[in-house]
């Protein structure tokens, strides 16, 4: 288990393989974003992307999956405090592999509970191409190993 005293600003990991599918990204999108790029290829087709899409909340919550079965599987994870900055670059199509980059960027100790710290890490969601089509600053809380007796 890695706690917050084994994380380091600038380690970098680069992780996992989703393979996206047509019918997870209409599965998806009939249910959480229903717009025609995401749930009917021939009004995809004439749209400003010129072909079925995943939603970026798809494309994010794929990108999630994979970091919960990377580098979060072995963390002492106590959640988020939310994203920043979260971009969608590019469109994820049927087809795509996506992995995930994740690079620590800062970390601190919580002021208000000595018990966890913060991590900031950049992460960016990648196709098998090397195109970042995605990307945030994910804002972690993470277990202390030994916080301080008060």
């Amino acid at each position: 288990m890695r706690y917050y005293e084994d994380i380091d600003v600038g380690e970098i990991h680069e992780f996992g393989e989703y393979h996206v599918t047509k019918a997870e990204i209409i599965e998806f999108a009939e249910q959480y974003d229903p717009q025609p790029f995401h749930t009917d290829e021939a009004a995809a087709g004439d749209s400003a992307f010129g072909e079925l899409v995943a939603s970026g909340w798809h494309t994010a919550a794929m990108c999630m999956r994979l970091l919960v079965d990377g580098p979060l599987h072995n963390r002492a994870s106590m959640g988020a405090r939310g994203v920043d900055e979260l971009r969608w670059k590019r469109p994820v199509r049927p087809g795509d592999t996506l992995s995930v980059r994740s690079e620590v960027i800062d970390k601190r100790v919580s002021e208000s509970d000595p018990e966890r710290g913060y991590v900031d890490s950049l992460l960016e969601g990648i196709t098998q191409d090397g195109d970042v089509v995605i990307s945030w600053i994910g804002l972690g809380m993470i277990a202390r190993r030994n916080p301080p007796e008060e």
